[in-house]
């Protein structure tokens, strides 16, 4: 009978494990299909935005990735982002595209082209997430523009800091015991113990030797309802191999829709760079729950 009881048990631990791999059957460009125009919508084959009907001030649209969308409005403003305690906040001034650009000029400065609604009004945007979350979020439009989301025009401090000053930390009582490496984060023994349980699925940039949160850090722009892991022996992830579905085009498993009571994987997602948050660090056996 015992025995049998921890096969059961080992069993059901697997399933849980297991119960985020999926098939996808959708298109993975999912809302960035752009109603039908694919990746043209971003990437003009010719003539940058004025390819895409838009008309501009900007002399070299197009000419890095074919960037079609129009990001001449948005060159040299800043914007302050991450409202902390003691109005503590993030302070990016946004680049140009081109050669020698920064990484926030591809891992921002693009993305607000389509999702600011404050100055980059030229886009296609509706304003409301493509997805549908049952429950709470039914009944609303979640907003997908910054600066232009129903408060304050021009407010991103309700928006998580991303930027070259939006660096991640570590050491201290709110983030992981890692440490920094010409900007790449190497594990201490909580964290690597984190990975193992989770994995580490963000992308930070590396610039004046510190990783930093960009727009790409946690989104995937290419892929929205699916996260493709890997177990390659914990250094990445210590979640079993698949196809896991996601949303909002986050780069990991993460499928608020469809998590049952006790599920921690949207935490676990956010505990990649908030150590202090995470079980490993708060002396807590738990893992990843689906």
């Amino acid at each position: 009978m015992k025995k049998l009881m921890l096969i059961a048990l080992v069993l059901g631990l697997t399933s849980l494990g297991m119960a985020q791999i999926t098939t996808i059957t959708t298109d993975v460009l999912g809302a960035h299909l752009n109603y039908g125009r694919g990746c043209a919508g971003c990437h003009a084959p010719h003539s940058g935005a004025r390819g895409n009907g838009i008309t501009t001030s900007d002399t070299k649209t197009g000419d890095v990735a074919l960037w079609g969308q129009d990001v001449s409005n948005l060159v040299g403003k800043t914007i302050k982002t991450g409202q902390f305690d003691f109005g503590v906040s993030y302070s990016e001034t946004l680049p140009a595209l081109g050669v020698g650009a920064t990484p926030d000029a591809m891992g921002v400065t693009t993305c607000l082209s389509c999702h600011d609604g404050n100055w980059a009004t030229g886009a296609m945007m509706q304003n409301k997430v493509f997805e549908t979350v049952p429950g709470t979020y039914a009944s609303n439009n979640i907003p997908t523009l910054l600066g232009r989301d129903g408060n304050t025009t021009g407010d991103y401090l309700n928006d998580h800091p991303v930027g070259l000053a939006a660096a991640i930390g570590c050491g201290g009582a709110y983030n992981w015991d890692c440490t920094i490496n010409a900007g790449k984060i190497v594990y201490g023994p909580l964290m690597q113990k984190f990975v193992n349980d989770y994995g580490f699925f963000v992308q930070p940039a590396a610039y004046n030797n510190l990783p930093v949160v960009l727009c790409t850090t946690c989104h995937n722009q290419h892929v929205m309802n699916m996260a493709n892991v890997v177990n390659d022996g914990g250094v990445t992830t210590g979640l079993p191999s698949g196809t896991y579905a996601s949303m909002f085009f986050i780069r990991a498993p993460y499928n608020p829709a469809t998590t049952t009571v006790g599920s921690n994987q949207t935490a676990q997602f956010c505990r990649q760079c908030h150590g202090g948050e995470a079980n490993e660090f708060n002396g807590s056996t738990a893992t990843t729950v689906f």
